[in-house]
């Protein structure tokens, strides 16, 4: 599989406080990759260096460029969403569309007047009369419309009702994945994503903890809940994790055999919410 996106000892410090240590990770092309990790972990800084946007310690390779020293060239080839806040709020949509014609040489008018087409936003309008849900809808095809390789989204739907959310990512998926092309977003609502994503990446205090594909999941991860008078041998199995809900002993196991656990209650894959609750307390 082509890699897209390659980080190898990626690392970045604010003066004496270190965000990132020893980063590395690749990016494969047609998958949807989720960056997940609580504010401040380092999601948005690694982002930062995949875009050229900071200097950095470490090796990164996006699109056999590097980031930091080819960001004119590499932007042609990706796009980005951050927060629908960044739109220019003082233009109307049809001068925000002449504005990303001239910026972005793979802009297609074409494209975004057929998406609007299909949605309640009109050409004459002010970005500042739109509500956040028609924001957001306009931010997606704006990128939409270019011709990227790559769609990095940081944190895209923040501020967002949850019909909002879900019509976001619902549009992201029917309209940008056709082209098999290639998506990488961070997020700490990980509920809402975790149907669209194909690999996940869990990111605490500037540490990447966990990369696999999604199926690997359900092979690697083990939820219990626990029988009564099963804990001390539950417990012998070295759970990553253990809670207690609504008097239910519940444990998270990484690479246990099911045959020595099915006997103990019952067996369940963690949600990535569960997972990532987990992982993030260990």
């Amino acid at each position: 599989m082509e890699s897209l996106i390659k980080v190898s000892n990626l690392s970045k410090s604010f003066k004496n406080i270190q965000v990132l240590k020893n980063v590395s990770f690749e990016i494969e092309k047609g998958h949807i990759y989720g960056l997940i990790g609580h504010n401040g972990a380092g999601k948005t800084t690694i982002l930062n260096c995949i875009l050229g946007l900071m200097d950095y310690d470490g090796e990164i390779s996006v699109l056999g460029k590097s980031p930091y020293q080819e960001r004119f060239k590499l932007m042609q080839d990706i796009a980005f969403i951050s927060d629908v806040a960044s739109l220019p709020r003082f233009l109307k949509v049809k001068q925000l569309i002449e504005l990303m014609k001239d910026i972005h040489p793979k802009f297609s008018e074409d494209k975004i007047n057929e998406f609007l087409q299909n949605s309640n936003i009109k050409l004459q309008a002010k970005v500042k009369s739109l509500s956040k849900g028609m924001l957001a809808q306009l931010h997606l095809a704006i990128v939409m419309s270019i011709d990227a390789k790559i769609l990095v989204l940081d944190e895209p739907t923040l501020g967002l009702d949850i019909i909002n959310r879900k019509n976001f990512f619902k549009q992201l998926i029917d309209d940008y994945m056709h082209d098999g092309r290639t998506i990488l977003v961070t997020t700490h609502q990980i509920d809402e994503i975790e149907f669209l994503l194909s690999d996940i990446m869990f990111v605490r205090d500037g540490e990447l903890i966990l990369n696999c594909p999604m199926e690997e999941v359900a092979d690697r991860y083990t939820q219990l809940i626990l029988s009564p008078d099963s804990l001390e041998a539950a417990q012998a199995l070295k759970p990553i994790y253990e809670d207690k809900q609504f008097g239910q002993t519940i444990m998270l196991f990484d690479n246990v055999k099911l045959d020595e656990i099915t006997k103990l209650g019952t067996v369940s894959t963690p949600n990535i919410s569960d997972l990532f609750v987990a992982l993030m307390q260990k």
